[in-house]
């Protein structure tokens, strides 16, 4: 069965739960935590007599049970609210960047990820302008500067980049990179190959490179999250715009991101690798 089949199967239920702005509210808000019937009434700013049938209608449903006088999901509850709480994220994540994400390269995420897009719906997007040129890459090396770990993917290198990098790898700052093979090659290049001969030394560092083309650029840290992307065509890296998050949500979203580059990586460079 296809899900255009799923639908007009379960059309009725799945509409009594996203035509209902209250029963939709309770779902989300009991997806928090349990509550009380005030406190309901307070979230949703509706009266008693207006939620209480909706609350009977979930119980009807097995999809809310309550213990000690406080409203609670049940197990197939807390499936339910996750998935319409998961749905409002995605959507409000892509409408919210739609501009972002129309302009440029995402198929460089991986679709497990791009399904849990949801996860950056509390991020900025920033622009460089004529008043603010290298915007996005100060605010990178602001990232970069304040971190006390850093996961990176970048699929170009800047001198002021690898500068950064390096001044945090000699404070011990944990460092692990990884780039494209033809950066890779760069970096064996002056002015980059005395600077990473000085950091083969350091226990801290990890540098990895990829075979095949990456088309982002990802910093992430135990503060921030920073994504960069390559414009639509996917041949132009675009350094004039990036989405930054500190939320917990995007930074372990951007982790995700790093560790499914690293797995599928193959030729190990520098650090507590050699080649």
């Amino acid at each position: 069965m296809n899900s255009f089949e799923i639908y007009n199967e379960m059309e009725d239920n799945l509409q009594a739960i996203y035509r209902s702005r209250l029963l939709t509210e309770i779902l989300l808000s009991l997806n928090e935590s349990s509550r009380k019937l005030p406190q309901l009434r307070e979230i949703t700013g509706s009266t008693s007599q207006a939620i209480i049938p909706k609350l009977r209608k979930l119980e009807e449903d097995h999809l809310i049970e309550t213990k000690e006088r406080e409203y609670c999901l049940t197990p197939i509850g807390k499936i339910v609210a996750s998935g319409v709480a998961d749905s409002f994220a995605t959507f409000g994540t892509i409408n919210k960047f739609k501009y972002f994400w129309s302009k440029h390269y995402m198929e460089g995420i991986p679709t497990s990820l791009l399904k849990e897009i949801g996860c950056l719906y509390n991020s900025k997007v920033i622009y460089d302008r004529r008043t603010k040129i290298l915007n996005v890459y100060s605010n990178q090396l602001k990232t970069i500067k304040e971190a006390d770990h850093i996961y990176g993917i970048s699929s170009v290198i800047t001198e002021g980049y690898a500068d950064s990098i390096s001044e945090r790898v000699k404070e011990g700052v944990p460092v692990k990179l990884i780039v494209p093979l033809h950066v890779a090659e760069e970096l064996k290049q002056s002015p980059y190959t005395e600077k990473l001969e000085v950091l083969k030394s350091y226990k801290n560092f990890q540098l990895i490179s990829k075979n095949e083309g990456l088309k982002m650029g990802l910093i992430v840290t135990d503060k921030c999250l920073a994504l960069s992307l390559h414009k639509k065509s996917g041949i132009e890296y675009d350094i004039t715009t990036g989405l930054f998050s500190s939320d917990p949500k995007a930074i372990e979203w951007g982790e995700r991101l790093f560790e499914y580059y690293k797995v599928h990586s193959e030729a190990k460079l520098y650090g507590n690798y050699t080649l």
